[in-house]
């Protein structure tokens, strides 16, 4: 449950990110029992309610679910929506704009497969 906190962004999101990050990783397999905000909180030595708010973020997105009085869940499905929602964000945040500066550079879309397949081999 290593995490490196990061100023730029709020802590919440970090926390649902890093429980996101083990469901891809397998590390949270579905019905798996997620740590409590409380463990959360006294892991990372953050408000409870911090840890809360990014648990809750996950369950408003179906990826966790709440047993009453027994805890947070990993939810059916969870790692293909987690995953279908990185691939996304993949692509928003660094496809579209490695696409649009290649454009800018007169990069063709032949070059940029090239450049591409010539990092793949490194």
């Amino acid at each position: 449950m290593g995490l490196q906190m990061d100023d730029d962004r709020p802590i919440f999101i970090q926390i649902a990110e890093r429980i996101e990050d083990d469901i891809i990783e397998g590390g949270l397999e579905e019905e798996a029992q997620v740590p409590s905000t409380n463990q959360f909180a006294s892991f990372y030595q953050i408000n409870p309610a911090t840890a809360a708010k990014g648990v809750n973020l996950l369950v408003d997105q179906g990826v966790l679910y709440k047993k009453r009085g027994i805890g947070m869940f990993v939810a059916k499905g969870a790692r293909g929506m987690v995953m279908e929602k990185r691939r996304e964000q993949f692509y928003e945040q660094y496809v579209t704009k490695m696409i649009q500066e290649a454009q800018k550079l007169g990069i063709s879309k032949e070059e940029l497969s090239i450049m591409i397949q010539r990092e793949e081999k490194r």
